[in-house]
């Protein structure tokens, strides 16, 4: 692209693109970091080239990399990013519980543990509004793709304020007329993940374990595992707080079990003293302290209402 004039206006979402194109190094790469594809991804960087009326990039073979203009622009880029956020920060730094809270989280959690306990919060707070993001791939709490996470294993990303809030618990569970098969010397078949899924230690597990044995069904969440179960594919391997509450499985043995996994709570450090963040935070502390033993695997207790914990230490 030859260097010109200026032609077209500066879009700020243009250069979230750029940042993710410069980090990346691939339009495949941006594409999956930012949850677009990479048409998205290309034409966003064309834009903000335009913008800028020169090649930021040089397009290779093997990938993007920056060229002279673009390396002189990073480092504007990435201050005008981070001055972006400063401001969106204040604004979100009054005193009143109000506004939008963004927590992304895996599907078995969010659909069979979280929305149905957060009414207490709901009820307390009205002005309050959260959006539950569920999604597979990791979403970004740095770009504000989210205001806080809850992941299963010890977070790697030093810069995330990281707390512990719980510990998941996994057994087998199959139907009761699947059991009864069992116990009549049937050799079990399994209910596993697909071959997408090989980031979840659990698959990993899964496979090396029962290398020998058959998966009649195959699925990337674990309540469509649940369901297979529950018609009658074969056994699967599910957290208790999961399968213990439903009618339809029973807990079958099979040897050895995989590891339990800790749930971290993260957090961006300049997020963890706005209002409306802090009181989710302290919301979900305590909700997995009252509920450590459900999600151990322990049978359903009575729900019990919330009271904000005033003097909590921060996450």
């Amino acid at each position: 692209m030859p260097d010109r004039k200026r032609t077209a206006p500066l879009d700020w979402e243009d250069i979230r693109y750029f940042l993710a194109l410069a980090q990346h190094g691939s339009l495949s790469a941006t594409a999956r970091k930012l949850g677009v594809n990479h048409a998205t991804v290309a034409r966003r960087v064309a834009g903000f080239e335009a913008a800028m009326g020169r090649a930021l990039f040089d397009r290779r073979a093997d990938g993007y990399t920056l060229s002279l203009a673009g390396r002189a622009v990073l480092d504007e880029a990435l201050a005008m990013d981070k001055a972006a956020l400063a401001v969106s920060h204040r604004l979100d730094g009054g005193t009143e519980p109000s506004g939008m809270v963004r927590l992304t989280t895996i599907r078995s959690l969010a659909d069979h543990f979280l929305i149905d306990r957060l009414h207490d919060l709901h009820k307390r707070y009205p002005a309050l509004d959260l959006e539950m993001i569920v999604e597979a791939r990791i979403i970004s709490l740095a770009r504000r793709e989210a205001d806080l996470a809850l992941r299963l294993g010890r977070p790697k990303d030093s810069e995330l304020i990281a707390r512990r809030m719980g510990t998941i618990h996994f057994a087998f569970y199959a139907s009761l007329a699947y059991r009864r098969k069992l116990s009549s010397g049937m050799t079990a078949h399994l209910v596993g993940y697909d071959e997408d899924s090989d980031f979840v230690p659990e698959a990993v597990w899964l496979n090396r374990r029962f290398s020998d044995r058959r998966f009649a069904f195959r699925a990337n969440t674990h309540p469509s595992q649940a369901a297979a179960a529950r018609a009658g594919f074969g056994v699967t391997l599910l957290p208790r707080f999961l399968a213990a509450p439903d009618p339809g499985l029973v807990e079958v043995a099979l040897g050895e079990l995989p590891p339990a996994r800790d749930i971290w709570l993260l957090i961006r450090p300049d997020l963890a003293r706005v209002p409306r963040v802090r009181i989710v935070v302290d919301y979900l502390a305590d909700l997995f302290r009252r509920e450590r033993a459900f999600l151990e695997g322990a049978k359903r207790q009575k729900h019990r209402g919330w009271r904000p914990a005033r003097d909590q230490a921060s996450p």
